[in-house]
């Protein structure tokens, strides 16, 4: 996955850059005038980029302003200190981030030139692919975490405890890292021979066929496969219990607690499921296209598509958790300064 993104890297930000765009007065702009090797700009008028860049900012604040109350919600509120959601902290840490480099994205987008040195550019592709592919792991995380859940819910609190949880999230930020970093080294973007032969202002670096059938496989072909397995599974059982459920409370039949708890993680499942199913819609497409070749035009709109994904899923925690809008209330409002504010039960209508 980071590799594919390093690939694209080229048609996203002017691999072709030494194509010619001619300015209104037909003559050429270059990213740095001063050096000859420099790359050649992208040709958008002032107003233009104005626009541009004023809707990535906003994207960009709202997708850092969302995620940052999923993490303070999580981390402040005791109620919520449970696996599941320490797996949805870890998400939306990887989001927030996202958000943070869409800024960077964007200028290279509008310009068409890296203004900020090889150093910078090889660290931020680095850190580019290991967000994605911690975002993804994180998915894969949450699926098996409903998983168990949901298809085995009396191992769950010996198979699915909190340290367990912080220790497979620790280590999924770890192999993201280490992958991402192999890959920007493994490629040769550091090798002097091979800048020679970029434009100065590019920042990409080139795939080997090894690394290629290994990013395959290893970051969207076995990930995706495990989550859409699971998945299916998971909601096969859930129309299974539920059914149950209803057929008891149809027959005039007391419903246990058992039950009744089978029944809030089936929902939680639905919901967490709707965020996996969102994001691999959304991740999909532009994996397919970067491998059969298409307009850097498509995969610009695709991988912005990708990022725009970083900010809807605080919407859909919104839409489905209601905790989640009593504890943006309290921190818009600032109670959460006052005494035990973490220790309020955020589940029923007390607050604060």
């Amino acid at each position: 996955m980071k590799g594919q993104y390093g690939e694209q890297n080229k048609l996203l930000t002017g691999g072709d850059s030494h194509m010619a765009y001619d300015t209104e007065d037909n003559e050429i702009q270059y990213c740095f005038p001063a050096i000859n090797s420099s790359c050649i700009k992208g040709k958008r008028s002032r107003h233009e980029s104005n626009i541009m860049y004023m809707f990535f900012l906003l994207l960009s604040a709202w997708t850092v302003f969302l995620n940052l109350q999923v993490i303070i919600s999580i981390s402040h509120f005791k109620k919520l200190h449970t696996p599941t959601n320490l797996i949805i902290l870890s998400l939306a840490v990887a989001d927030m981030l996202i958000g943070l480099v869409m800024p960077i994205e964007a200028s290279r987008l509008i310009e068409i030139c890296w203004y900020f040195g090889d150093t910078f550019c090889g660290l931020f592709l680095a850190i580019t692919g290991l967000l994605i592919s911690a975002s993804l792991s994180n998915l894969v995380l949450i699926a098996v975490d409903r998983y168990v859940a949901v298809c085995h819910p009396l191992l769950y609190p010996q198979k699915i405890t909190t340290t367990k949880t912080l220790i497979s999230i620790c280590l999924i930020w770890v192999f993201s890292s280490t992958y991402s970093t192999a890959y920007v080294i493994d490629s040769g973007y550091f090798d002097i021979s091979r800048k020679t032969s970029m434009c100065y202002g590019e920042c990409s670096v080139m795939m080997s066929f090894a690394w290629r059938v290994t990013d395959l496989i290893m970051c969207f072909i076995f990930p995706c496969l495990l989550i859409i397995s699971l998945y299916l599974r998971i909601f096969y059982v859930v129309h299974q219990q539920v059914k149950v459920i209803n057929i008891l409370m149809k027959g005039g039949e007391c419903v246990n607690e058992g039950s009744v708890r089978r029944k809030s993680e089936s929902k939680a499942a639905l919901t967490l499921g709707i965020i996996v199913t969102v994001y691999l819609l959304c991740w999909i497409p532009y994996y397919i296209c970067s491998l059969s070749g298409v307009s850097s035009t498509t995969l610009n709109v695709l991988l912005w598509v990708l990022y725009i994904n970083s900010g809807l899923n605080p919407m859909i925690y919104a839409l489905f958790y209601p905790w989640f809008k009593k504890t943006v209330k309290l921190i818009l409002t600032l109670k959460i300064f006052q005494a035990a504010s973490s220790l309020v039960n955020i589940f029923t209508e007390h607050q604060l």
